[in-house]
């Protein structure tokens, strides 16, 4: 007999998908978990600092917003090996919001707060999101848009880490005034030649490793290359900034205090970061949960990914994100369970509780190299030209969605990206695929005459079939077309509507159909419906059609509308290019279909 857990005991687990863990975890699991512990640490440390950097925050930042989101998500968080922590992708986003209010001189402390209130706003909306079920918002973002989000993001991250690899530092607030600034800083020889050769030589020293052995941990590496290099060459002294001693000891339990006025450009800011980081979740989620046989659930992800961030927010930390490089490590390391992400935590508080001098000879360009490194995984260029290959209007969206982000900043580009995704749905949906069918020799049903230009034809009888709902914003266009359709010489006496594409007609469309139908009936043609479906027929008659649209009109399939017609006007079949009437089937005057090629059948 199964014994069932009590209601309380299934709902602490539902919430605390950490505890459900601890009472499944099995015993051969537990070195697995802590080797890849130990594996991932070496990989959150310079990243965690280097990601802090990026978001204009101290480094000791990172490894504090690392602890704390691990052991949120741990407990919290419902995959097994998801990574989270510092992302390159939010870094830029983090900086534009904080940086602005932490004003020109740059308060450490300032900047601090306001990122900490920054990751509990993030965290807050992601919990709430989730108590109200959003987690569909994660598809806000189209791929196409997301892809030029990404491109511009790393172009952006790339060219404002370039200053720092060479030694120096560039004051400007935009993509045109950093390339500008470190063009003209190289011009006036503020350059740094040992940190350049630090820089570079550490970006080679990452891809090689990355490409030639990938499974070596390349960036940890790097960095202890870099550290042995300071010692060895004296870089100190010849000008390359380095990390310094850590502040030691782990933060106490901190509520951030910022202004009411900061709270609305924070809100803002934390509605694009929580946008990103569910949506990058959400897909790193399902490509690793695809490879164990794992359900992903978005609700429970925004509750991992929200407890994550209100962790780190409490304890001077940042937002955070889950990372795709972080968690691919930790899988590949053996990692079974989220004691892989614990056991980094430990690892972390272990260092800069007894040895924060651990890291103080690490040079800045070093850093630097690690962010541009991870700026290049971020951007797709064969992506892009795939899709400027298979679909030119999502390349355009794309593209454009990558020149708001380069142009405009990364929080304008996010709304872009969003506002784009937006618009090529309602654009669809104005502009839905239509044309006409036919009947196809040796084919059961009626097919697209674009597909099967010999299709056959019943004179005197249109069957048009609009994909799409008919909506306020399409119902002209639909009724358009058929105006042309109803046009032909001679004129049709039925304009069939093969509607079973067609989920819904709003109470604007049943004016126009009301308006159509009056139009046709005055000009001796019919409107006749097929395989609508029943929701919509329903609406149809709540909205009074029927007193205008004959209910005689309306049959459960095509093949009865046409058995009807014949019957009714005892038509034949004539090929494509002929009717017995001598009748010619009039095309649409716009393309058929703004998204593509059409489909078959």
């Amino acid at each position: 007999m199964r014994i069932r857990p009590a209601p309380g005991v299934v709902s602490l687990f539902r919430w605390l998908p950490g505890l459900r863990a601890v009472t499944s975890y099995r015993r051969e699991w537990l070195a697995k978990d802590i080797v890849a512990g130990v594996v991932l640490t070496t990989l959150l440390v310079p990243q965690g600092m280097a990601y802090a950097e990026l978001a204009g925050l101290p480094p000791i930042t990172g490894l504090y917003t690392s602890i704390m989101c691990l052991l949120g998500y741990a407990v919290f968080g419902p995959s097994r090996i998801l990574v989270l922590g510092p992302d390159s992708s939010l870094g830029p986003m983090i900086a534009a919001t904080i940086l602005p209010l932490a004003g020109a001189g740059g308060d450490p402390e300032r900047a601090i707060a306001l990122a900490s209130m920054l990751a509990l706003m993030v965290g807050a909306i992601l919990v709430l999101g989730a108590v109200a079920r959003l987690g569909f918002i994660a598809d806000l973002i189209s791929k196409p848009t997301m892809i030029g989000y990404m491109n511009g993001l790393a172009l952006t991250i790339l060219v404002g880490q370039l200053p720092k690899l060479f030694g120096f530092s560039v004051e400007a607030d935009n993509f045109i005034g950093e390339v500008t600034g470190f063009i003209e800083g190289l011009a006036n020889g503020e350059a740094v030649p040992a940190a350049a050769v630090v820089g570079i030589a550490g970006i080679v020293v990452i891809l090689v490793l990355q490409r030639w052995l990938p499974k070596v941990p390349a960036v940890l590496i790097m960095v202890v290359l870099a550290i042995i290099s300071t010692t060895v060459f004296s870089l100190a002294d010849h000008g390359v900034s380095l990390v310094g001693v850590l502040p030691k000891g782990f933060p106490p339990l901190t509520i951030p205090h910022v202004g009411v006025s900061d709270l609305g450009p924070l809100f803002a800011g934390a509605l694009g970061i929580a946008l990103v980081s569910l949506a990058d979740t959400i897909s790193t989620a399902s490509a690793f949960a695809a490879r164990t046989g794992q359900e992903v659930h978005g609700n429970g992800e925004m509750i991992g990914i929200g407890a994550a961030n209100l962790a780190a927010g409490l304890f001077q930390g940042f937002p955070v994100s889950t990372s795709g490089s972080r968690t691919a490590v930790a899988e590949r390391s053996g990692a079974k369970t989220q004691l892989t992400g614990v056991t980094g935590a430990v690892l972390i508080i272990v260092m800069i509780v007894f040895i924060p001098g651990l890291f103080r000879n690490l040079p800045q360009p070093a850093l630097a190299a690690v962010v541009i490194t991870a700026s290049l995984s971020l951007a797709d260029i064969p992506a892009t030209v795939r899709l400027w290959r298979q679909r030119k209007v999502e390349f355009g969206l794309s593209i454009a969605a990558f020149l708001g982000v380069v142009l405009l900043g990364v929080l304008p580009g996010i709304a872009i990206a969003v506002g784009l995704s937006i618009l090529n749905v309602f654009r669809r949906a104005w502009w839905p695929y239509d044309t006409q069918l036919g009947r196809v020799e040796g084919l059961g049903g009626y097919h697209d005459v674009h597909s099967y230009p010999a299709a056959e034809h019943l004179p005197g009888l249109v069957i048009y079939r609009f994909d799409g709902p008919l909506f306020f914003a399409n119902a002209k266009t639909f009724r358009d077309e058929v105006r042309r359709l109803a046009k032909a010489c001679p004129p049709p006496k039925w304009i069939l509507i093969a509607a079973e594409p067609m989920t819904d007609v709003d109470t604007t469309a049943s004016d126009v159909l009301e308006e159509l139908d009056q139009t046709l009936n005055a000009a001796g043609i019919s409107l006749v419906f097929a395989e609508l479906k029943d929701p919509v027929r329903a609406k149809i008659e709540r909205y009074g059609l029927t007193r205008t649209i004959n209910p005689d009109h309306f049959f459960p399939t095509i093949e009865s509308a046409v058995a009807a017609f014949r019957q009714q006007t005892g038509a034949h079949w004539a090929p494509a290019d002929q009717t017995a009437s001598g009748q010619t089937a009039p095309d649409t005057g716009r393309p058929h279909d703004p998204r593509g090629s059409p489909p078959a059948g």
